[in-house]
């Protein structure tokens, strides 16, 4: 696979990851209800969409896709898809150092396995 290739597909990893860290920052308000119904469902509706973490969140997974399917077009899904796995590692280690999360060694211990199979599978012929 080619240079862009592989930028496009870290890219697209890169982009989902930040998503999903934006949005747990935008959902934390929401921690305060208690209970699921109608009210609360149109509150979080409403906090969320004066959030600004929320919207770029939106904006990073809008992004994302766009993104991703540059790299699909490009890469054998057999290779580009296992590597979605790279975002539980930079998701993991950006909520240690961004929010504050800690990792227990089981948790480390899975990250080592799926960054040993993302190896194998880059290494793989398509």
């Amino acid at each position: 696979m080619s240079l862009v290739t592989w930028i496009l597909i870290l890219s697209g990893v890169g982009l989902n990851a930040a998503a999903q860290l934006v949005l747990k920052v935008a959902t934390r308000p929401l921690a305060q209800f208690t209970q699921f119904d109608v009210a609360t469902l149109s509150a979080s509706i409403v906090l969320l969409a004066k959030s600004p973490p929320f919207w770029v969140g939106m904006a990073c997974y809008g992004a994302s896709l766009c993104v991703w399917l540059a790299a699909l077009a490009k890469a054998p899904v057999s290779i580009a898809y296992p590597m979605l796995s790279l975002g539980y590692v930079v998701v993991a280690a950006a909520s240690v150092l961004w929010l504050g999360e800690t990792l227990s060694p089981g948790k480390v211990f899975g990250i080592a396995l799926i960054c040993a199979g993302v190896v194998l599978v880059s290494r793989s012929s398509a």
